[in-house]
């Protein structure tokens, strides 16, 4: 029994063996029929076999540009490069291949060449400055020649004579009086004095004189206008909104030297 099991399994294997395709020979490399152990073909040696991708065919229709101008039919390198880096691009509706845009870059520099004839000029610090030609903006008066044939010896007579005839003398009059509101002047009456702030010059009665000076001294918006409120009430002789607690003859802290200092100087 154990042997005709081993004829039924071993046939079965045939059979199977038989049903299943041959498996390539993963050692040869694709493409030469070796393995990739073999060494390299020598130089000089012609491989023969079909390429991967078949030649493309050269369109003999001519190109049209963006501007609708024909350009001449592309070569097989053309089609080529068109083919490998252009695919992405046609894919988009509208859009130019590689070779496209360069016939067309081409195109306008070949234009922008011609337009004046002349070689754009190369920015470099070396380069001298341009001269510029017929500028209404800068005068020529050190010019001898541009001035002589315009004016002459006796243009010149004739314009100093016009000067003459319109020069007027001003006699000097006396100076106006200043036109003033009647208010108290206080650069005069700091001009007129010479003792230092605190001296007490003028006496001052009443109570509690230093609050109410800092509460009326509060209502004005600078020394100068407490100053002239000050001389206007009778100062400073007297002091009848307690401005002038210590008795030097200014108010709120007001001082005289900016003004004396700026007739010494």
């Amino acid at each position: 029994m154990r042997a005709i099991v081993s004829v039924v399994a071993v046939s079965g294997f045939v059979v199977l063996a038989a049903c299943q395709p041959p498996v390539p020979d993963s050692g040869a490399e694709a493409g030469f029929g070796s393995s990739p152990f073999d060494p390299a073909p020598a130089a000089g040696t012609t491989i023969t076999g079909s390429p991967l991708v078949p030649p493309a065919r050269v369109s003999s229709e001519p190109l049209r540009s963006a501007t609708g101008t024909a350009t001449a039919p592309r070569s097989a390198a053309q089609v080529s490069a068109a083919g490998q880096f252009g695919a992405a691009s046609a894919a988009a509706p509208g859009a130019q291949s590689n070779v496209d845009i360069a016939n067309d870059t081409a195109a306008a520099l070949a234009a922008a060449r011609s337009n004046s004839g002349v070689a754009p000029l190369q920015a470099s610090p070396s380069n001298p400055a341009p001269v510029i030609v017929g500028n209404p903006g800068i005068s020529d008066e050190n010019d001898f020649d541009a001035v002589s044939a315009r004016q002459s010896i006796e243009s010149d007579a004739e314009r100093l004579a016009q000067q003459r005839a319109q020069y007027q003398l001003v006699t000097p009059t006396a100076v106006p009086t200043r036109s003033g509101t009647g208010a108290p002047n206080i650069v005069q009456y700091a001009l007129s004095t010479s003792h230092p702030p605190g001296q007490r010059i003028y006496s001052r009665s009443g109570i509690n004189l230093a609050a109410r000076s800092a509460r009326n001294c509060a209502g004005f918006a600078s020394p100068e206008l407490a100053q002239i409120a000050f001389l206007e009430a009778g100062g400073p002789k007297r002091d009848r909104k307690a401005l002038d607690p210590d008795g030097d003859g200014y108010a709120c802290g007001w001082n005289p030297a900016p003004y004396r200092l700026a007739i010494q100087n």
